[in-house]
């Protein structure tokens, strides 16, 4: 798991090293197009956030695509729909009733967005089959998202699972 979010992080960082406007042939109205949607993609993760950490049904069916697909570590098959995110966030708050992510870094660019989010929580409820232990989570995630018409259209979440059995006791710690 590590691994692998070590991999996104790479992927995060080399793109954000990739200069638009070094790119041969991009001119100044589509520069400003860039910028715009870059803008446009920085205040949907803003709502976005603003929406995992109230699990709003109002701000599901305006943010989420119904078409969405949302690939969620250790599912056989992806969630869907403001339902499927709605379901995600349940099934997280079932086991830490306190969660809330903080958005700590993003880059975007064209249709998709890497994040980096922080998740805080207290484990009272079963998760994964662990009972509650009242511990403190500190978790770290990165997600990539493709977005499409202001709304979200997939999800490849990869939260450290790792880390938060490890803190929870259910799993050992390094």
């Amino acid at each position: 798991m590590r691994t692998a979010l070590t991999m996104i992080a790479l992927f995060a960082a080399a793109c954000s090293t990739t200069s638009q406007s070094a790119a041969p042939g991009n001119s100044e109205r589509e520069l400003a197009e860039l910028r715009g949607e870059e803008a446009s993609n920085r205040r949907l993760m803003a709502r976005f956030t603003q929406f995992i950490n109230t699990a709003d049904e109002k701000l599901a069916t305006e943010l989420i695509s119904h078409e969405a697909i949302f690939y969620v570590p250790g599912r056989p098959e992806p969630m869907r729909g403001p339902a499927g995110y709605l379901a995600i966030i349940g099934m997280m708050r079932g086991g830490f009733p306190d969660i809330q992510w903080t958005l700590e870094e993003m880059v975007t660019e064209g249709d998709r967005v890497a994040a980096r989010f922080t998740m805080r929580g207290t484990h009272r409820g079963a998760f994964f089959g662990v009972p509650p232990t009242r511990k403190p989570i500190k978790v770290q995630a990165m997600n990539l998202y493709r977005i499409s018409n202001s709304q979200f259209i997939e999800e490849h979440g990869q939260p450290d699972m790792l880390a938060l059995l490890q803190q929870i006791g259910a799993a050992p710690a390094p």
